[in-house]
């Protein structure tokens, strides 16, 4: 995929729409192409994060991992959407897994040098924090619903 193609790509995504073309041009120019096999852990709870997706095909399932038995599922997300914050974040470590439930492609961000533009850009930080936020917010709130789902603890909500 050519440099310019993922810019018009990214151009066309919800998540980046309505960002200015330098910024998509650095953006795009930050992403590689990327494949997974079902069942293939993209990131682990604990480790280094320093990366964000945005999936163009497949399944990626985030996990809340379990000290004994099995993971629990939070969320599916298929084409299109964006995964992964904690790049943005001390200590810059995962808080969920990431899991391929089937074969799955995606573009990969260098996470450490968009996070180095936002430093030195703060317009540009602003923007993407606005973005992250909000996603950030909607994966916490289904982890929430999950759990809640799951383990249905008398007197929460």
């Amino acid at each position: 995929m050519a440099e310019q193609s993922k810019a018009d790509l990214l151009a066309g995504e919800a998540f980046f729409r309505d960002l200015d073309g330098e910024a998509l041009e650095f953006l795009a120019g930050c992403a590689t192409e990327r494949a997974l096999k079902k069942d293939e852990v993209l990131f682990r709870h604990g480790q280094p994060a320093d990366r964000f997706y945005l999936i163009r095909s497949g399944r990626i399932t985030i996990e809340v991992p379990a000290i004994e038995g099995p993971s629990l599922d939070v969320q599916s997300l298929g084409a299109d959407a964006v995964l992964g914050w904690s790049w943005l974040i001390p200590p810059y470590t995962w808080s969920f897994q990431a899991r391929a439930k089937e074969e799955t492609t995606m573009l990969e961000f260098d996470g450490a040098a968009v996070l180095e533009r936002c430093e030195s850009d703060p317009a540009f930080g602003y923007e993407l924090m606005k973005r992250f936020s909000a996603l950030m917010s909607e994966r916490l709130e289904a982890a929430r619903r999950k759990m809640m789902d799951e383990w249905n603890p008398p007197g929460f909500a």
